[in-house]
């Protein structure tokens, strides 16, 4: 692939929300070239556009370019005179200036303004942050004016976030310095994305609807056994307020000037990897086309924006784009990391098995699935044309190649033209994997062994005390949130390709009651990355008023 272009000369906000029907009354500007929409748009424009999904297969360490993807499908529905909304996730500090980079597209196909959206934005994760510690603050300032007498600081839920990588302060002793310094106890963060408050941002329909989630987050337990809430700590007006502004969507443009609505960056593998409610409502009710997409592999994000997201919120799309890439593929195949630029048709056609299961996982929500082959210079006519013969012949899926990050909008008029013609033309509702009445178990069941292909389940000691008390407490009723590797389709990161007769083992099971889920974790999961030896914090530089080294 060529390097990344230069920033496109961009156009002013206003004339991108003319684009979608709307005035300079229905924004709140952020600067000339990005701005919140207000809520009453959605009041003024109910959901009407078709819906399209963009998910991938399981991931090699550089991403598939799913977010790219659904940037040049946008701006290839566009060429063909199509009225198009892009609906993506925020990109987070942690992984921008860690190992991943920017998270805003690449090539011919990204939003912009490429550096503001990376670092900082209009301010969303800064309020999720302050919402989420102003809630641990008040948490610890009753603990120390009450003493031990009530909240048991020995079960304590709630953890303190920050939107950095630190692997430092995963656990941390708090409280030290005396007897005006609180009380010292065990406590932690984890990263902003993470954090529930942003599953609660991204999954509320308004206003009202936040504040009631915001009230029933659990944060601790009194020696009683009783649940410690947000509610009770007099937290829900402040932290509905630290999150005013952040609740409305930010609209921006795509390197061709197609408008996109950027809002929410839950992580797929330890949350439910997809951005607003809102912002997808928004962009349904403005054009006739919302692209939006589904963190990390179809068995990640988009199990969950479906089985979570689409069922409270009503949603539901008319296609699905599973994203494949020939260094993926040869990944699958056995092929080690130095080896994936190389061409390899044998290993690309053995790893076509990890396509395989995610078009039949696809079809088990009874939804069309459209394979798209993310181009990149070093593949070959030869190993693209076996991926094209497996998908037409085998599977009988429709196909298309995309040169989106090399050609923007004019590389991806294929793949568009391909969603067009085979993008449902009545709605036909997706059937969700499980019935959120169904028990825990069961709906663990049915994820791991529907989407992952596990033939069994084993529960630590800890996990089954989580169940039996998630069921004391009633929130058994609540759909899960698999917390998962993303290289792998099972909970081992080494299996690669499609994975057979293995075992998901579940440590320990979370409750998000604000946000909605449990959160069954498996493997070694991390809600708190750390830095890799050469982070790409170290290559930013800031040269002549730019910012550079964001990739």
């Amino acid at each position: 692939m060529p390097s990344d272009s230069t920033t496109p000369e961009l156009q002013p906000i206003t004339e991108i929300a003319a684009k979608l029907g709307l005035t300079e009354a229905d924004l709140v500007p952020y600067g000339r070239t990005k701005a919140k929409v207000r809520l009453n748009v959605l009041e003024k424009h109910p959901p009407k556009g078709k819906l399209i999904l963009v998910s991938a297969i399981t991931p090699t360490a550089a991403g598939e370019g799913k977010t790219t993807t659904t940037i040049g499908l946008g701006q290839g529905l566009a060429k063909l005179g199509q009225r198009v909304c892009l609906a993506l996730r925020e990109p987070s500090l942690g992984p921008c200036l860690g190992m991943k980079g920017g998270a805003t597209g690449g090539g011919q196909s990204q939003v912009h303004p490429a550096d503001e959206i990376n670092l900082h934005f209009t301010g969303d994760f800064h309020a999720v942050t302050a919402a989420n510690n102003l809630l641990s603050a008040l948490l610890d300032n009753r603990i120390y004016h009450e003493g031990m007498s009530r909240i048991d600081p020995r079960r304590i839920q709630w953890r303190r976030v920050m939107d950095m990588n630190d692997r430092a302060l995963r656990n941390i002793v708090l409280g030290l310095g005396g007897v005006l310094q609180g009380v010292p106890r065990e406590g932690g963060f984890d990263i902003t994305a993470a954090s529930e408050i942003m599953a609660i941002l991204c999954l509320a329909g308004n206003f009202g609807d936040l504040k009631k989630r915001l009230a029933r987050i659990l944060v601790a337990f009194t020696h009683n056994d009783e649940p410690v809430t947000a509610d009770s700590l007099n937290a829900t007006g402040a932290m509905t307020a630290l999150l005013k502004d952040a609740l409305m969507p930010n609209l921006v443009q795509s390197t061709e000037g197609v408008p996109a609505f950027i809002h929410g960056g839950p992580f797929a593998n330890i949350a439910h990897g997809c951005n607003s409610v809102i912002a997808t409502k928004m962009a349904m009710g403005l054009a006739d086309w919302a692209v939006t997409e589904a963190g990390f592999g179809f068995d990640l994000g988009a199990e969950k924006f479906f089985d979570i997201k689409c069922v409270s919120a009503g949603l539901d799309t008319a296609a699905v784009v599973l994203v494949a890439t020939c260094r993926a593929l040869k990944m699958h195949g056995g092929a080690q990391k130095g080896e994936l630029t190389s061409p390899d048709p044998e290993r690309l056609a053995k790893g076509l098995v990890n396509l395989d299961r995610h078009v039949e996982n696809i079809k088990r929500f009874r939804e069309p699935p459209i394979v798209c082959l993310n181009r990149f210079d070093t593949d070959t006519d030869a190993e693209i044309q076996i991926v094209r013969e497996h998908c037409e012949n085998k599977l009988k899926v429709p196909f298309a190649v995309s040169d989106h990050f090399a050609k923007g909008g004019d590389g991806a008029v294929e793949l568009a033209r391909t969603v067009m013609e085979h993008a449902e033309k009545v709605p036909d509702p997706f059937h969700p994997l499980y019935d959120w009445a169904e028990d825990i178990p069961t709906k663990i069941w049915k994820v791991a062994n529907g989407m992952y292909g596990a033939e069994k389940i084993e529960y630590s000691k800890k996990a089954e005390r989580d169940l039996k008390s998630l069921e004391k407490w009633g929130y058994d009723n609540l759909p899960v949130c698999i917390a998962k590797t993303q290289s792998s389709l099972s909970d081992d990161p080494k299996l690669y390709g499609r994975p057979l007769g293995f075992t998901v083992t579940v440590r320990e099971i979370l409750l998000s009651a604000g946000a909605g889920f449990v959160i069954p974790v498996t493997g070694e999961i991390m809600r708190m990355p750390g830095l890799p030896k050469n982070p790409q914090a170290e290559h930013i530089d800031v040269v002549d008023g730019h910012i550079e080294g964001i990739k």
